[in-house]
Parts: structure tokens; C-alpha cells; sequence
């Protein structure tokens, strides 16, 4: 544990001296403001800042067929949508039934026993009727409010366990999917369906962002990428920071990964905005050519590196909100079980490998489905020892973690006569008691982190980043502002 500490700490420090500026996209930045950032590490800190081992809920509120059947018994055709489901037969009672029993308790301890620490729930924007009717006005569900009005109410329930909520189905279609709410043409760049979506995030901010364990809000998943998509990011965050400053803000990078990376990286660097991208290796032609080996080795090789640049690029602020362990048939290269299995394993263990090393979390693609599919089933791929069985440092009963200042007090020694010798090699003014006070202040927080008992897991910190953003701006205003506050975090 101690060491685990050390080296979370040393990583904090090293984030901290980061001063690197990407361009600025274009964007009007809210003032900044650091009041919300006093006081004590709180449990609601511990949740949004922590690595996010996660999984999705897929097809629990917004529906896809291709997981859950059942739904879709009575819909209307082509019977692959929640509106096709709303304007079929029986649909509130379908639809609650299935509400309340996707997800259960036995779930919730399933993910627990398994270190999953953070869910992503997605959820179309009529979902939000129950809270504001006037989310459906104007749009093709105004005539099902009495459909969907009890789904706000089990996602409140829901909140107890599950952190993170996703749009996954704005007004109008942000994407050519069915699990986009509709099918048909994508509308969502309509003015009208971007003010309502803009609409909808603002109710979900002023219901959840006081909530404890909610740890961030999606703006949309998966948009179609267009020219407008960006402004509207900007103009909704800026929106959304009215309702909820410091509510962390999920943006999905339509596919243009380092662009988006760029756009969070050139936000106000108090401002908690993250780029979410997806990975899957299945669908294309060149997907099916590569083998689980190769796919695998494509990762550590080529992946890895441009992770890197985009973690780099948006302040560690990068999530991997979906990927999975699905291959192809023609990647698999053979019928026998037992050898499609470790494909399967060597691709998945090569994607933990670069999500660990850099993203801030991963949410695997999904949690169950009907039927056995050890490829996009989390429950099915750990059963099939292909996933891991456990996530993260596991917590052991009884014992807490200790902080040895004696251990501290010698590491920050080393560490700043090795700082202030370095630097006596480039004459000029330095403060290297702002080195030593970052150097205890990230150690501290590493171990006041590693102290919260938050489920079966150790909370590590995971968004170093925003984290010494914001340490760095207390830091200024207690002890004021100069040109060494760089050194305030250099370890």
C-alpha cells in the first residue's frame, strides 16, 4: 500500500508541472473560480476523482434489441427503438416491468464482488419526463409522458449505486442508430432539437448535481460529427456551469479523437470537462484481417502511443466509456472454444493494459445480455476467465492504510535536493519551497484518497490532472501568485 501511495503521489506531482497550452478553439471561457474547491477532501471528491473501473447498464432505460428482447414484444414495427416500443401495445407496463427487473440487487453485489466501482447508465431525453414534462414538447414522444413518466423515479433509486448518467438519446437523433431513440434520419442539428437537448441537460444538472455519488453527466453519446457540434459543446457547457460549476461534464469526440482531446485540454483549466472515446475492433474490413494477437499487438504498438498523446492533450481528462472484448468470427481463426477464449483475452488484457496506463477510467460494453456472448457480456466474459475477476486494489478487512511521515519526510528530501541541484545548473529566481509544499500536499491526498472505505475497492486517484489543477489554484490563493508556481508540483 505504501508504495502504491508513493507512486499515485509522485504521479500527481508530475501532472502538476505540466504547463503545456494547446490552442484555443474558439470557445467564450466562463470565469474561473476556485471557491467550491475549499475545505476537505470530501466523499463526493472521492467519486468523481477516483479511477473509474466501470461498466455499462446497457439497455436498461434506452433500449437496444440486439441485448434485451423482451422489451420489444409488443412494439410497433421496426420494433428496434423505444419510440417503436412506447407506440406498441401494453408499453408502460412493459416497460416498467423491464425497468425493474434488468437491474437487481443480486446485480449491484455482483458488481461490487468484482470491483466495478462505476456504472454509466444511458438514458434518452423523454426519460427525463418525470422530472420536467416540458422535456417532450414539441417532440415525437409529446403524446407518451404517461409512458416514461416512472422511469425518473427508478433512476433515483438507481443513484444510490450508480454514478454516472449519459444521453444517450437526444431530441431529433444525434446519430443514424436505433439506441438513439428512433430510427430515421438524424435531426438532433436542427436548432429546435439542439435547444431542447440543451433543455433536457439542464434539468438533469439541477436534479443530480448535488447528488453524492453522481460522478458526471454525458452531454450526448456517439453524435454524428458536424460543424455545429462543437459550438453547441461549448455553448452547453457553458449552460450547463450556471447550473452545476463544478459538476464534471463527459463529451463523446464523434471520432475525431485528438480534436476533441485538443477542445478539454483548451478549457479553463478549473473547468472539469472529459473526452470520451469508444473502442471497438469488429466492425470494419480491416478489423476482420487482424487476428485477437494482432489486434492486441496493434494496441500496445500503435494505440498505445496515440492514448498517450491524447491523454496528454486533454490533461489526462480521457475515459474509454465503451469498449469489449468482441472479435469478429473472422478474427477468431478458429471453430474450438478454448482457442477463440484466448483470443478474446489476449485482445481484452492488451485494451486494460493502455486504459490503466492512461485514461482516467474504462466502462466495458455490457454489464449482461440475453444468452451466453463472452464477447460484449461482462458477466459471460469473466465467467470465461477473460476479463479479470477483479478491478483495482481490493480492500482487505480490518486493516486501513497507513501514512508513514517519517518515509514522506525522507522521499521529499531526496526529491528536492535533487529538484534545487538540477536547477543551479540554469541561474535565476526559483521558490523551491513551493516544490516541498506540493510534494506534501500530493502525498497527502494520495493517502487521504487510499483512506475513504467507498465499497469493496481502494479509491485511487484517478483524474490526477484536474486534481493538481485544482490544488495548484488554492496553493495560489493562499500563498500567491508568481512565475515558479510550476514548481509547486515539478516531483
Amino acid at each position: 500500500m505504501d508504495f502504491l501511495a508513493e507512486k499515485a503521489q509522485r504521479k500527481l506531482n508530475k501532472f502538476l508541472g505540466r504547463t503545456g497550452k494547446l490552442a484555443n478553439y474558439g470557445h467564450d471561457k466562463p470565469p474561473v473560480t476556485v471557491d467550491a474547491y475549499d475545505g476537505p477532501i470530501s466523499l463526493q471528491d472521492v467519486y468523481r476523482y477516483r479511477k473509474q473501473r466501470g461498466v455499462n447498464l446497457g439497455s436498461w432505460f434506452t433500449l437496444e434489441r440486439w441485448i434485451s428482447d423482451a422489451p420489444f414484444r409488443g412494439a410497433k414495427a421496426p420494433a428496434v427503438s423505444d419510440y417503436d416500443t412506447a407506440r406498441g401495445e401494453n408499453a408502460k407496463e412493459i416497460l416498467e416491468n423491464h425497468w425493474d427487473n434488468w437491474i437487481t440487487e443480486a446485480d449491484w453485489v455482483w458488481l461490487s464482488d468484482h470491483g466495478i466501482n462505476t456504472v454509466r447508465i444511458p438514458i434518452g431525453f423523454y426519460h427525463v419526463c418525470g422530472a420536467d414534462p416540458s422535456v417532450l414538447d414539441g417532440t415525437d414522444f409529446s403524446d407518451f409522458g404517461t409512458v416514461f413518466s416512472g422511469a425518473w423515479s427508478r433512476i433515483l433509486r438507481a443513484i444510490d449505486t450508480a454514478s454516472t448518467f449519459d444521453l444517450h438519446a437526444a431530441a431529433g437523433k444525434q446519430n443514424d442508430d436505433a439506441h438513439s431513440g428512433q430510427t430515421g434520419p438524424v435531426r438532433f442539428y436542427e436548432h429546435k432539437n439542439m435547444a431542447r437537448t440543451q433543455h433536457v441537460l439542464c434539468v438533469l444538472a439541477r436534479e443530480l448535481h448535488m447528488k453524492e455519488n453522481v460522478v458526471g453527466l454525458q452531454l450526448l453519446n456517439e453524435p454524428k460529427n458536424h460543424n455545429a457540434l462543437q459550438s453547441w459543446y461549448s455553448a452547453t457547457i457553458d449552460e450547463l456551469r450556471r447550473v452545476a460549476p463544478t459538476l464534471p461534464l463527459y463529451i463523446h469526440d464523434a471520432w475525431d479523437t485528438n480534436h476533441y482531446a485538443g477542445f478539454v485540454g483548451s478549457r479553463p483549466e478549473s473547468d472539469f470537462v472529459v473526452v470520451d472515446h469508444h473502442l471497438y475492433r469488429c466492425f470494419t474490413g480491416e478489423d476482420h484481417r487482424l487476428s485477437g494477437d494482432d489486434h492486441a499487438g496493434v494496441l500496445r504498438t500503435h494505440m498505445d502511443g496515440e492514448l498517450a498523446a491524447r491523454s496528454q492533450a486533454s490533461r489526462g481528462n480521457i475515459v474509454i466509456a465503451e469498449f469489449s472484448a468482441a472479435l469478429n468470427p473472422a478474427s477468431l481463426r478458429s471453430g474450438e472454444a478454448g482457442e477463440q477464449d484466448r483470443q478474446r483475452r489476449v485482445f481484452a488484457r492488451a485494451e486494460l493494459d493502455i486504459f490503466e496506463r492512461h485514461c482516467a477510467g474504462w466502462y466495458f460494453w455490457t454489464y449482461k445480455k440475453d444468452g451466453w456472448d463472452a464477447g460484449w457480456s461482462l458477466r459471460d466474459t469473466t465467467v470465461a476467465e477473460i476479463m479479470p475477476s477483479w478491478y483495482g486494489i481490493r480492500r482487505v478487512p480490518g486493516k486501513r492504510v497507513s501514512n508513514d511521515r517519517m518515509r514522506m519526510d525522507a522521499e521529499k528530501q531526496k526529491a528536492l535536493s535533487e529538484h534545487a541541484g538540477f536547477w543551479t545548473q540554469h541561474p535565476g529566481h526559483y521558490e523551491h519551497w513551493r516544490f516541498e509544499e506540493g510534494f506534501v500536499r500530493g502525498w497527502d491526498d494520495a493517502f487521504i484518497f487510499f483512506s475513504f472505505e467507498v465499497g469493496s475497492a481502494v479509491p485511487e486517484l484517478g483524474f490526477m490532472g484536474q486534481w493538481a489543477k485544482r490544488r495548484a489554484f488554492t496553493h495560489t490563493r493562499e500563498k500567491g501568485h508568481s512565475g515558479n508556481i510550476w514548481e509547486f508540483g515539478a516531483s
